[in-house]
Order: structure tokens, then C-alpha cells, then sequence
């Protein structure tokens, strides 16, 4: 489809949006994208009466949901007992589920309901009124709260049910970060009248969904290069975290922006910056080429025998 792209809009960004309970995740992020004229994608998606953090992919940024999609999750979640208990035996219970768990996707999952670990790194009992449970559990991602509220009611000896739930972080993307879909279509009136700043405070850079990757920072000589999909070689290269051959990698400029992902060729120890020899090989590339000048020169082919 022909893109009707909003003055404004990057060629890839993020949009924190603020899922409302009714719509799915993916009607959601079909509205932003009609209403930004741009394709769009959605990283982790929640269920139709699910609210909260759903980040929406913009354009070449679609290449990180399976970055995004590993990300650690934040959840609110209200749950019904089926029988009294008290708040300390709930604390109590909630801290033995804290490490290691075993999962089995609920029965209206759209997986298959294969057995699975998870782990669950904080869960906070919030407050207790009578048979409901507020908490706020970080996990990681793919874990289902619903069997995480059924097997808790079981530990209990009294059974339970979820009754709402709200994400509330999604990777570094936060509440703070989001914005109703009102604001969004706001920005976006704004923007075609001709003031772009509410649009461009929305729109989060790539660089905001690299979560804890390993990152490589480059010269600026090199990035056209990658733009075009060209190896990284040692020369290119002003930095880097510690990695493994392998790994994917981020790969940014010296102004924070994001080139591409990259798989490392070598590890993070077995080269210096500046020297030579191929480092890693781009999979996914943010910037669009010619957005920095061109520093690299293509050979005439010698002639065939």
C-alpha cells in the first residue's frame, strides 16, 4: 500500500501507546498506523481486556520485536480468591513463587499448551481487601498471569482467578512513556496544520528498544556502508561492550542513533578497535542509506578470461 506518511513521522521509531480494554492489540496498532500513514507492527501483545504499555513499531523499527519481544514485562494485576486468607499467608505464598516456574499456557491461548519455564524476579503483594489481591509482578516475557493467579489460589489452599490486569513496563518502556490513542490522534491533527513537536515528542528513537544488547559504537566513515549492508571491519569501529561470537548486537553512532543489529563475527575480545579484519555482519538495518555521506568506493570487476 502507498504510504501517506504524517509531516514528522521518522522512518523508524516507537510509540508507547496506552492499550484501552476492548480492542486487540493488533487493532490497536492498526489504528496508530492509518492514523500516522505509515506501516507499523506491535511488540508483545496483550488481550483484548488488557490495558497498558503495547509498544507500536514504526516503519524499518519493526526488525527489533524480536529484541522487544524477549524483554522483561511489568504487571498490575487484581486477583479474586475463592475463599478468605490472610495477608500474610498471601505474602508469604507469593514469595515461593519468586525464582523458577513452571507454565502451561491457559486453555484460550492461541499456542500450543506445551509445558514451559519461566521466571519471575519481583512479586509484590500491593493490598488485600476481603477476597482481592492487588500485586505487581516483573517476569519475563511469554509468562501467562492468569495461571499465574490459579496456581497462586492453589498454593493458597482456596483458589483464584485474575480479574484485571495492566501492563506497566515492557523492556525500558514505561507508563511514563505512553500516550493514549487521543493524544495520538491529537498530534498527528497538529502536525498535518503544521506543528510537528507534539508528533516528534511522542515518536521514541529505535535506540529506546535495544534493551541490555551489546553494543557496538562506529565511525561515521562506516555507517553508510552498513546502511548498505556491508560487513563491519575493526576499523570501523570507536567501541564496544563485552560479547560473544554470535551475539546480536546494536550498532550506533557516535550520537546515540541506531544503525542496524548486527551478528558479531568474533568475540569482543579477540580484536581492538581500529584494527583490521571483519567484526560483524548487519541483520537488520534502522538508517536509512544516505543519511550520512559516503566514505566507501565500489571496484570495476577486471575483465573475464
Amino acid at each position: 500500500m502507498p504510504e501517506h506518511r504524517v509531516p514528522g513521522v521518522p522512518q523508524a521509531g516507537l510509540i508507547a501507546v496506552d492499550k484501552p480494554r476492548g480492542p486487540s492489540s493488533h487493532q490497536v496498532a492498526a489504528w496508530v498506523g492509518e492514523m500516522l500513514g505509515v506501516p507499523v507492527g506491535h511488540a508483545g501483545t496483550l488481550d483484548p481486556m488488557v490495558t497498558g504499555v503495547l509498544v507500536v513499531m514504526i516503519g524499518p523499527a519493526v526488525r527489533l520485536a524480536p529484541v522487544l519481544l524477549k524483554e522483561r514485562k511489568e504487571y498490575v494485576c487484581l486477583m479474586r480468591l475463592h475463599g478468605d486468607a490472610r495477608r500474610e499467608e498471601i505474602e508469604e505464598t507469593a514469595r515461593e513463587f519468586v525464582g523458577r516456574i513452571y507454565q502451561r499456557p491457559p486453555r484460550r491461548s492461541a499456542v500450543k499448551r506445551n509445558l514451559r519455564i519461566r521466571r519471575i524476579y519481583e512479586l509484590e503483594i500491593l493490598d488485600v481487601d476481603g477476597r482481592l489481591v492487588l500485586f505487581r509482578v516483573v517476569c519475563d516475557a511469554g509468562t501467562y498471569i492468569r495461571s499465574l493467579c490459579h496456581h497462586l489460589g492453589l498454593a493458597l489452599g482456596v483458589g483464584a482467578h485474575m480479574q484485571e490486569l495492566r501492563r506497566t513496563r515492557s523492556g525500558s518502556v514505561g507508563e511514563n512513556d505512553t500516550h493514549t490513542l487521543h493524544e495520538v490522534r491529537d498530534a498527528v491533527v497538529a502536525a498535518r496544520a503544521g506543528d510537528t513537536a507534539p508528533l516528534t515528542a511522542i515518536i521514541l528513537p529505535p535506540i529506546q528498544g535495544i534493551g541490555d544488547l551489546p553494543r557496538i559504537v562506529v565511525r561515521e566513515t562506516a555507517i553508510d556502508a552498513l546502511c548498505h549492508g556491508a560487513a563491519l571491519a575493526g576499523v570501523g569501529v570507536l567501541s564496544r561492550t563485552k560479547y560473544q561470537k554470535g551475539d546480536l548486537l546494536a550498532v550506533l553512532s557516535e550520537k546515540d542513533e541506531l544503525i542496524c543489529l548486527g551478528e558479531a563475527l568474533t568475540d569482543s575480545s579477540a580484536y581492538e578497535p581500529g584494527k583490521t579484519g571483519l567484526v560483524l555482519a548487519p541483520r537488520a538495518v534502522m538508517m536509512a542509506a544516505g543519511t550520512y555521506p559516503r566514505a566507501w568506493t565500489t571496484h570495476p570487476r577486471g575483465p573475464t578470461e
